[in-house]
């Protein structure tokens, strides 16, 4: 019982993290293009990294979600401009399906 009670709260920390960072980057998209954060967003440095820094980067891993999803950054760009429709995509991309029809997401607080 104790193992699957900490496996329920490490999924849940999980999704919680996932809609976080979903959130901040709806919350980028929907500045204006000259905006320094929305360009970072986009920016890809070119040149290797040093030895001993991840070989995943943070815009990696949120590229690799993205492309697991059914979206892409043109619709993720266009959907963020209005607000019911990117909580819609941000519970779709947080959410986990378990074994069967059962969904878990996280509510917004």
């Amino acid at each position: 019982m104790e193992c699957a009670s900490n496996i329920t709260t490490i999924l849940f920390r999980h999704i919680g993290i996932k809609t976080k960072k979903v959130g901040w980057i709806g919350h980028t998209l929907k500045k204006s293009p000259t905006n320094l954060t929305r360009q970072a967003l986009r920016w890809n440095p070119q040149g290797k990294r040093r030895p001993g820094r991840p070989t995943n980067t943070w815009r990696r891993t949120v590229d690799d979600e993205v492309k697991n999803s059914q979206y892409t950054w043109r619709i993720l760009e266009r959907e963020a401009q209005n607000r019911v429709r990117w909580r819609s995509i941000v519970d779709d991309l947080c959410s986990t399906r378990s074994q069967g029809d059962k969904k878990v997401s996280v509510s917004y607080i």
